[in-house]
């Protein structure tokens, strides 16, 4: 039963009650001295590299030792830990000293000398290593040092190759460089200060034939840009007399823009803008190839080093570059190792790289608005907003802080000028050009011309006497930058270009201007399923490819150079084309590292490489990425992959079917899946097995082929009759053997049977055939993932035709082996498939999602809460007003209500107690919690005694020192179970008690909880006990509700209504009392497991507030107590009032001859008695006597005497009623009622 208790009572509570660290100050004290040692053994290491040792080396460590070093490199490198000498105590399993080692992956247990001289990888920036002794034998212990690796390019420089093609620095080749008309290139480069050579080159793109289309360097002209056969001089913008590189990295941003031929150039917070009419109009060509340093002898390399190179196939404003940080990655090229190709000695790690994740990131201050902060705006955004980049240009004098970018606006500019003389139309070029440059220089508008076209026109009809006035048509193109988002206005540009007609020289004379914005290009779909929606010249949009969630295509407005009009260029679908390797590796990028993968992305990909297994030829280079991919996805949650399980599963099969390889054998291994496939003869077949096992100084794994490893994770032993049942044709087509292993379970998901899977997933196969009915087992061995001190495993295949074709676990066909250990199980099986061991126990099988364990957390952390409370209110009421607590069923209510009261107070503070992760307080807390569980049952167990004593019990029996004799069973049986148990366990507490992970989701994710670990006492102490209380609750829980029900029938002149009501009242009433809720553990199975799971959190974490109210809050006697001694104005009740008066001489005159009631069932509670006839008195009490409360307490029989001041008689209830109704007229059914309803049935007088 308790089971289910854990289940829905045991999720973790983060509350840190402060306050209650005094409870542990000593032990905690204890634990770190001991802990001390020679010195502190409990830090966090974080220096590139070092040495640590256990406590005392080379000395023998001390006892009692808690040791735990944290080492942390930052992100994109992982710790190299290496032992240079090992010698702690051996024991089987490291039971005693021990080392664990947590990689980030899977903790290990390290002792004896195995370790010296090894090394271990962590798979992630951070490996724990924890050290414990107990009392007895020291060793040497041990001697490590640690070193991390760079794995990410981001912590690493590229020194410029010297030579070309030796050692060439490339773009990796499955990166496709585009045809770029626009582009912003940004790196960091250093220059060697012996060096004075003036002609180098950072980088070199060329085409097929070598010839260069694209590079950046120095020449004796200054730096220049190099674009399709266009040498660009960045005079002004770059020093030419002067190095620009250092030996300190400097950051360079290279923008270019053919639409405007123009060429920006960001460096030390300054953006300058170069003029190239050369570019104007030209596209630097795609499929090339770009190689850091020159491509040839003629012209060296930078003599330095390269860091951060980006690529972007769009310019960047001088904002954007400003703002422009580490993160954001260059859509064609970035500063990641799968875009580049680069041998091992040009790369060089540093800790000063500006990019490298060994800098802590500054807080980022977000943009104060304006609309906020009101009058304090301006203050406020002038102290956080950064100070803009200086802005120069080579164009004359015009006043741009800009350059134009995919957000500029471009106007058509059709002018007529007149000239009185004749002049070529190059001469008008020149004087126009050179008119409107001035035209709009100082203007308040960043505005420059980038094309103008002449077309000579015709003389004017009206003008024949004068021939010698000809007229010029003039076509311009003018970019604004709208940066500002600052509107410009045709009717802005026509009005300027008039205003300034008089500065034309040359006698030219303007005589029409005409100004219009070139058009966007318009909303199409081209071709079908690819919508592109408006767009603004020269601006490029991207979609997704059709039926992909992964694929982009893009498509580019372009703007027409003869008549400036926009068109929309081709669509670029090349990413959505069927190209298997390039899916494969852009398919590797998404599931990469630091990737968030949501259940439709992981289907989308699954369905993807579902296809290219089954559509394309699969050699080992496809093979290796499309398990890299497999291995990726596996590190999702179950629920994200929960969808596609049964197509990946398929697909890994399809895949080890299909790979292409030569030789005898091909392995891979990723992080979390391995594959291998050997070839078989199946004429000389005799048998073969395969292993898996780690690799040293490696997270993947090592597939090796009939060899036998001590160490492996996974093994299957194939036997020689393996292929004797086998068709003539299934014979001849057999080739190949294949073996899968998987390290993550996720795609091992059953719906009906969501057992705990507590191993290693391993699948053989041979060929495309179903090998099953074996003469001869195939002997599979699996690792479990956790030690189980009492396996009960079950071997189990996967069936992919179990529910529904989504698969399941079926053990048909095989059996646990007898050479089965706690670490790993020995499966004997008839056939061939998916293979896995289910730890099929009760406490772990039942899976809840994680929205209902939210809610059930919710429920019964609140609930614990408010039944403490109000158990505790219960209990202070009773224990302030002494006439509350003189009968028997009073004080048993208190004893339960005190059980409940430290039952709910430890529970909400194990969770928190479990987060100190201090062993012996957690196996403390959790043999208190299993105390006063017992207690609470064993005390709701005593009211049903109590019950059956007081309505069953014989005439004139004699119970002594009643309530002292249930204390020590109501106490004590719990307390001698506890004793029991922990005698047992001896000095091994902790295998009884102690951590472990409950309140589970479908995901397997929990919270530590201080509770009981071993199943047997689980079952026995908690399960077995509480039956027992359970069967005997519910048995008088009957025999009461058939005494109230029967007698009541009799004796009652009410409607049918209210003795339906008045009885519904009893039930519930006994119900809690009895923690009949409990029950509810029994019937939560199979479907109607959530439905139960929500009514025992809910009834039986609110039990104390139910008892509360219903014993406690409805008693009219209590009701009148507190009235009388809490209440103020006209809800007190006075001390001479006629209850009180009543009820007190009543009860003194009575406490002698009545003494305390054994049961107020038999003749009710002193005060509940005496209350219910002061009512008769005054209204339907018998009539032959106004004395009636001595019709008891003035003639005192010597059955209601008291001996030794314990002793008490026990009257039937039968008897007691027809003594009352003598003295009573037919109506008097209150006072019956009132003797019937007593404190142990309904604590109230109020039925």
């Amino acid at each position: 039963m308790m089971f289910h208790v854990s289940e829905m009572w045991c999720y973790h509570w983060k509350w840190k009650l402060r306050h209650c660290l005094c409870l542990f100050t000593t032990y905690i004290i204890c634990m770190q001295q001991a802990a001390h040692g020679c010195y502190d053994c409990r830090i966090v290491l974080t220096d590139p590299s070092g040495v640590f040792t256990s406590p005392c080396f080379p000395s023998d460590y001390p006892n009692s030792q808690a040791c735990k070093w944290i080492i942390r490199a930052p992100h994109g490198f992982i710790i190299q830990l290496t032992f240079i000498d090992f010698d702690i105590e051996e024991a089987p399993g490291c039971i005693y000293d021990s080392l664990t080692l947590d990689n980030g992956e899977s903790p290990m247990n390290l002792c004896g000398i195995t370790a010296k001289g090894l090394s271990y990888n962590s798979t992630g920036n951070e490996m724990i290593v924890s050290f414990k002794s107990d009392f007895s034998i020291q060793k040497k212990g041990f001697n490590a040092s640690y070193i991390r690796i760079a794995v990410s390019l981001r912590n690493q420089k590229v020194i410029i190759p010297q030579v070309p093609d030796v050692d060439a620095v490339s773009v990796a080749e499955t990166v496709l460089m585009p045809e770029l008309s626009q582009f912003t290139l940004c790196f960091e480069a250093t220059k060697g200060s012996s060096d004075d050579n003036d002609d180098w080159k950072v980088f070199s793109y060329t085409d097929a034939l070598s010839t260069e289309l694209f590079s950046f360097g120095k020449s004796t002209k200054g730096h220049f840009l190099f674009v399709s056969g266009t040498q660009c001089i960045l005079e002004n913008a770059l020093p030419r007399n002067a190095e620009f590189f250092t030996g300190t990295f400097q950051q360079l941003c290279v923008v270019g823009d053919s639409f405007s031929g123009s060429i920006g150039i960001y460096a030390k917070s300054t953006y300058h803008i170069v003029y190239c009419p050369g570019i104007f109009g030209k596209v630097i060509p795609g499929n090339g190839r770009l190689v850091l340093g020159s491509n040839s002898n003629e012209v060296s390399s930078l003599n330095g080093d390269i860091y951060n190179f980006r690529l972007w196939n769009f310019t960047m404003n001088a904002q954007t570059l400003a703002n422009l940080s580490c993160d954001v990655k260059g859509n064609i090229v970035d500063w990641e190792n799968e875009f580049w190709s680069i041998p091992t000695s040009a790369l060089k790690a540093e800790n000063n790289l500006s990019c490298g994740s060994y800098l802590i990131p500054s807080s980022a201050i977000e943009p104060t608005s304006c609309a906020n902060l009101g009058s304090l705006c301006q203050a406020t955004v002038n102290a956080t907003t950064p100070t803009p980049p200086t802005v120069t240009t080579n164009m004359p004098d015009t006043n741009r802080n800009d350059k134009p970018n995919n957000g500029g606006l471009f106007y058509r500019i059709s002018i007529t000028v007149f000239s009185s003389s004749s002049n070529s139309v190059s001469k008008v070029h020149d004087v126009v050009a050179e008119w409107l440059n001035r035209t709009f220089q100082n203007w308040n508008y960043t505005v420059y011309v980038v094309n103008i076209s002449i077309h000579p026109g015709s003389i004017k009809e009206g003008a024949r006497e004068k021939r010698s006035i000809k007229s010029f048509g003039v076509l311009a193109l003018l970019v604004y930058n709208s940066t500002n988002n600052i509107n410009l206005e045709e009717e802005d540009i026509r009005q300027k270009l008039i205003s300034n007609n008089g500065t034309m020289e040359g006698g030219y004379k303007l005589h029409t201007v005409d100004v219009d914005p070139v058009e966007k290009c318009l909303a199409e779909e081209n071709p079908p399923n690819y919508f592109w929606p408006d767009t603004r010249p020269t601006v490029t949009n991207f979609t997704l490819c059709h039926g992909s969630s992964v694929q982009t295509a893009s498509r580019t407005c372009y703007l027409g150079l003869q008549n400036y009009t926009s068109y929309w260029g081709q669509p670029d679908l090349r990413n959505c084309t069927e190209n298997a390797a390039d899916i494969a590796n852009q398919l590797l990028n998404l599931t990469g590292e630091g990737q968030q993968l949501t259940s439709d992305k992981v289907n989308d990909v699954v369905q993807k490489l579902k296809k290219i297994v089954n559509d394309e030829e699969i050699d080992e280079s496809l093979g290796s990425t499309v398990v890299t991919i497999f291995s990726n996805i596996l590190t999702s949650s179950d629920s994200v992959l929960a969808a596609s399980s049964s197509e990946a599963l398929k697909t890994i099969d399809t895949l080890a079917l299909k790979i292409q390889f030569t030789g005898p054998s091909m392995s891979i291994s990723t992080r979390n899946l391995a594959l291998g496939v050997s070839s078989i003869n199946s004429t000389s077949f005799k048998g073969g097995s395969f292993s898996v096992s780690p690799q040293n100084n490696a997270s993947d794994f090592q597939i090796d082929f009939d060899k036998d490893q001590t160490n492996a994770f996974a093994s299957v032993v194939l036997p020689p009759s393996l292929l004797k049942n086998l068709s003539q044709d299934e014979f001849e087509v057999i080739s190949r053997a294949q073996f899968t292993f998987f390290n993550k379970n996720g795609l091992f998901q059953d719906a009906e049977n969501p057992a705990n899977l507590t191993s290693f997933v391993v699948a053989c196969s041979i060929g495309n055939i179903t090998i099953q009915d074996l003469q001869d087992y195939v002997k599979v061995t699996i690792k479990h993932t956790k030690i189980q001190e009492d396996p009960k495993p079950t071997c189990v295949f996967w069936d992919m035709n179990k529910n529904g074709g989504s698969g399941g676990w079926n053990p048909e066909g095989c059996q646990v082996g007898t050479e089965s250990s706690e670490n790993e199980t020995v499966c004997l099986c008839n056939h061939l498939t998916h293979f896995g061991v289910l730890m099929d126990l009760q406490r772990t099988i039942t899976q809840i999602d994680s929205q209902n364990t939210k809610v059930l957390t919710f429920i019964t952390y609140i609930g614990c809460g408010i039944s403490a409370i109000f158990s505790a209110a219960t209990l202070l009421t009773y224990i302030a007003f002494e006439k509350l607590r003189r009968d028997y069923p009073s004080k048993i209510l208190m004893n339960l209500s005190t059980a409940l009261l430290f039952l709910n107070l430890i529970f909400l503070l194990d969770g928190w107690i479990a987060s100190f992760d201090i062993d012996g307080l957690c196996v403390a807390v959790a043999a208190l919690l299993h105390f006063f569980l017992l207690a609470t049952f064993t005390w709701m167990g005593l009211e049903a005694v109590h019950m059956y004593i007081a309505l069953v019990k014989v005439f004139n029996t004699y119970i002594r020192r009643y309530i002292l004799k249930f204390c020590i069973i109501g106490w004590g049986l719990p307390a001698l179970v506890i004793a029991i148990i922990l005698a047992s366990a001896n000095t091994n507490a902790s295998h009884v008690y102690g951590k472990d992970l409950y309140g589970k989701d479908a995901n397997g994710q929990g919270d530590d909880f201080c509770w009981i670990k071993n199943e047997v006492v689980f079952y026995v102490t908690c399960a077995g006990y509480f039956g027992i209380m359970f069967l005997m609750n519910v048995a008088m829980f009957i025999v009461v509700m058939v005494q109230i029900c029967g007698r009541n029938g009799k004796r009652t002149n009410r409607s049918l209504k209210e003795e339906i009501l008045r009885n519904l009242r009893s039930v519930v009433s006994l119900t809690f009392l009895l923690g009949m809720t409990w029950g509810f553990a029994f019937f939560a199975w199979g479907p109607l497991t959530l439905p139960f799971l929500y009514l025992f959190s809910i009834f039986n974490s609110l039990q104390g507030l139910f008892i509360f109210v219903f014993h406690c809050a409805m008693k009219e006697n209590v009701q009148k107590q507190w009235r009388r001694h809490l209440c103020c104005g006209r809800f007190r009740l006075a001390d001479n009032s006629d209850w009180s008066k009543t009820a007190t001489n009543i009860i003194k005159k009575s406490s002698d001859n009545l003494g305390k009631s054994l049961s107020s069932s038999s003749i009710g509670s002193n005060s509940t008695y005496l209350t219910s006839k002061s009512k008769s008195t005054t209204n339907t009490y018998c009539k032959r006597n106004s004395h009636t409360e001595n019709v008891f307490l003035d003639k005192p029989s010597s059955k209601f005497a008291q001996e030794d001041g314990e002793q008490t008689s026990i009257i039937p209830v039968h008897q007691v009623i027809d003594k009352v109704k003598g003295y009573c007229n037919p109506h008097s059914d209150n006072f019956y009622k009132n003797i019937i309803m007593s404190d142990t049935f309904s604590h109230s007088t109020k039925f």
